[in-house]
């Protein structure tokens, strides 16, 4: 099964987070998801979203917009 693909291009924040909240919770551990975005404040808002939830995210930038793949429950957890 491939991951969901959340394109939130031509929005504006808070909406790619949103977006991407929304699939993320139904998703298990360890599965991933890909958000596509071109607002700016993305690239500080989905780093800092999926650091408070416990996931991983990774960013690579295209022609005007940014990928970011995100890891649920993939960050490591201090115990």
């Amino acid at each position: 099964m491939s991951e969901p693909v959340v394109d939130a291009r031509g929005t504006r924040c808070p909406v790619p987070v949103v977006r991407a909240a929304r699939v993320a919770r139904d998703l298990s551990p360890g599965a991933t998801l890909v958000l596509l975005a071109d607002d700016v404040a993305a690239r500080s808002d989905v780093p800092a979203w999926a650091r408070m939830r416990g996931h991983a995210v990774t960013l690579e930038d295209e022609e005007g917009w940014t990928r970011y793949t995100v890891l649920v429950g993939g960050a490591a957890r201090s115990t």
